[in-house]
């Protein structure tokens, strides 16, 4: 691939069959973006590619996924990078009101609530959400619309990934960690929700990122949190992952997967073009290792390649060591006194399921939730069930009343173009 930087001297045939070749390999690390590896069988398109990009473009046009904005901040992580995050505040007399530790000032509830706590109602719960890899916090569009007004939420990207700042730390040659990400988190919460009771969600890397916040600052989830939710994540032995591959395919991987990523990532500009050049392959790998149903939105399944298209093919090189030296079983503990929900589907070839239950294992009082026919993306897949289950965590420690109506929020089938 080095003999394509030399301009002329290349040749236009030899010019083309190494963008082919970096293009093959930046869908496959793509692939991982989505948390899967390279080397899976995708079935040829029969449509014209022309055809393909217009629907690509309609479904762009139509679908409003990940259109939602709240109140824009910045946190400032501990090596200098900005962290963006927005809040979603509770609407002045919404349904939070009427629960404990809820905003607002309506009556009956929350007078009595007043009587309790004194003159000074207590800061609203704020309900902390977290993303995984090579995505950004438009990937809870649905559970962030069933919640908009009934709860205070924050939803922020992770460093390098969306709205925030490339990692300061990694631009100077430092290795990024998940305890790096659990001190973002913290900075976060510092910034954005400095008090009050806090509700911790996290997908994949974000629910990673939690339990690394909850290895380093264990008094500030006896103190401030009421409830946590992990979402198709691991506690560990991530390296182990086959992701639907024969044990020959996985061991081949592994071998060069390390090498492949320094050298992609190093040649960031080539990779991100052939890319762009395969989309098509890129976007039947995403739909493989993303969705675990046959009938997804296609909307749907074009905002999940546009989340994971956004992420820049360097960020992925420098992210995935991380996930191999991943390690928070010891962490788990600290969440033992709170209510926790553990979701993940059935298809997850990423974080599977067996992982889930791993970490039901150290919590034995947390509610384990398999949804059927879903893959790692089961937020966007099935996006009822995980607000369904979401809503009644909520409901369990007063962040919002037994009342509040999120049912008509959350499904693919209510939304434009879907």
């Amino acid at each position: 691939m080095s003999e394509i930087g030399a301009g002329d001297a290349v040749t236009t045939a030899a010019t083309a069959v190494g963008w082919r070749r970096a293009g093959i390999a930046g869908a496959a690390i793509g692939v991982i973006a989505a948390g899967a590896a390279a080397g899976v069988a995708v079935e040829r398109l029969t449509v014209g590619r022309g055809m393909r990009r217009r629907a690509r473009l309609a479904l762009d046009a139509t679908g409003p996924y990940g259109s939602l904005r709240g109140l824009p901040g910045r946190a400032a992580a501990d090596d200098g990078t900005e962290l963006y995050y927005e809040v979603d505040e509770v609407e002045p007399g919404g349904g939070t009101g009427s629960a404990e530790g809820g905003g607002g000032d309506a009556a009956g509830p929350g007078t009595r609530r007043r009587r309790l706590f004194g003159r000074k109602a207590p800061a609203p719960v704020t309900v902390v959400f977290s993303h995984g890899y090579c995505l950004s916090q438009d990937s809870w569009h649905f559970q962030r619309a069933a919640l908009r007004g009934l709860v205070r939420t924050v939803h922020w990207d992770q460093r390098s990934h969306g709205r925030s700042e490339r990692g300061r730390a990694q631009a100077e040659g430092v290795t990024v960690g998940i305890d790096q990400l659990g001190r973002d988190l913290k900075a976060v919460i510092d910034a954005a929700a400095p008090e009050g009771r806090l509700v911790l969600v996290g997908h994949s890397m974000g629910g990673m990122t939690m339990m690394a916040l909850a290895d380093q600052y264990p008094r500030l989830i006896r103190d401030r949190v009421a409830a946590v939710a992990f979402v198709g994540t691991s506690s560990g032995k991530l390296g182990e992952v086959n992701f639907g591959l024969p044990v020959a395919g996985v061991n081949a991987v592994r071998r060069v997967l390390p090498g492949v990523l320094k050298a992609l990532g190093s040649q960031a500009e080539l990779v991100e073009r052939g890319r762009r050049a395969t989309a098509d392959l890129f976007a039947g790998l995403i739909k493989r290792y993303s969705f675990g149903s046959r009938d997804v939105d296609p909307a749907v399944e074009r905002f999940a390649e546009r989340l994971i298209e956004s992420t820049p093919i360097d960020v992925v090189a420098e992210f995935y060591p991380a996930f191999t030296e991943h390690d928070k079983s010891g962490a788990l503990p600290a969440f033992r006194d709170v209510p926790v929900l553990i979701l993940a589907g059935d298809k997850d070839l990423v974080t599977p399921s067996s992982h889930s239950e791993t970490i039901a294992d150290q919590l034995p009082d947390a509610e384990l939730v398999i949804v059927p026919d879903a893959g790692h993306l089961v937020m966007l897949e099935h996006p009822e069930t995980v607000t369904d289950r979401l809503a009644d965590l909520l409901v369990r420690v007063g962040a919002v009343p037994a009342t509040a109506n999120v049912g008509g929020h959350g499904s693919t089938a209510q939304q434009p173009g879907g």
